[in-house]
């Protein structure tokens, strides 16, 4: 058994070599991204509260307060309709939904990260709606590009376009095989 797991580590070195495609090179995106999200929402938590105690702060307050538009004209007071709260939660569950469409066989440790982040963005929802509007919009804008960046990434044209290449996972047809398993699974009940 000792040797299998020492071949068999050897063999995994070799794939990540030939391949280049070492696990850590997937996460590195999550790794510099994540804390990037996390400072500038505190950032404009700051700037939307008055936090920032400078004339430079102040001025960025006072330019919150008058820079919104539609139904949230205050960008520093909560968003008392509900609807960008509502949209982040939307706009994420819509992405891990996606995600979770196009995995056929999730592994239980997969299945039970999936229903953690769906919790998570049904938790967004009441959090969004408590923070000012510019954190808000920040984050919808934030799951609005992963969302268009998901099904961009899905068009053969435009994989093609960027060189990247193709895999056995990939269909000619990936906006219609996602609708169709969409329906299969939430509108098909019967």
């Amino acid at each position: 058994m000792l040797m299998y797991l020492k071949n068999m580590r050897r063999l995994v070195s070799e794939l990540y070599v030939r391949d280049n495609c070492h696990p850590f090179k997937a996460s590195v995106l999550v790794w510099v991204q994540l804390p990037m999200w996390v400072f500038i929402s505190i950032a404009l938590r700051n700037f939307s509260t008055g936090a920032a105690h400078s004339e430079a702060g102040a001025s960025v307050q006072e330019q919150l307060a008058a820079g919104g538009a539609l139904w949230f004209p205050d960008l520093t007071a909560v968003d008392s309709t509900w609807i960008l709260p509502v949209s982040v939660g939307v706009v994420n569950l819509l992405i891990v939904e996606i995600f979770a469409l196009q995995k056929l066989g999730m592994s239980r440790f997969q299945m039970y990260v999936t229903h953690f982040v769906r919790a998570v963005s049904v938790l967004m929802i009441p959090i969004a709606a408590t923070v000012p509007s510019s954190l808000v919009l920040y984050w919808l804008c934030s799951s609005l590009m992963g969302l268009s960046q998901n099904l961009l990434l899905r068009s053969p044209g435009f994989r093609q376009l960027c060189r990247i290449p193709p895999t056995k996972s990939d269909s000619e047809t990936p906006y219609k095989d996602l609708s169709t398993a969409f329906c299969a699974k939430f509108l098909s009940r019967k």
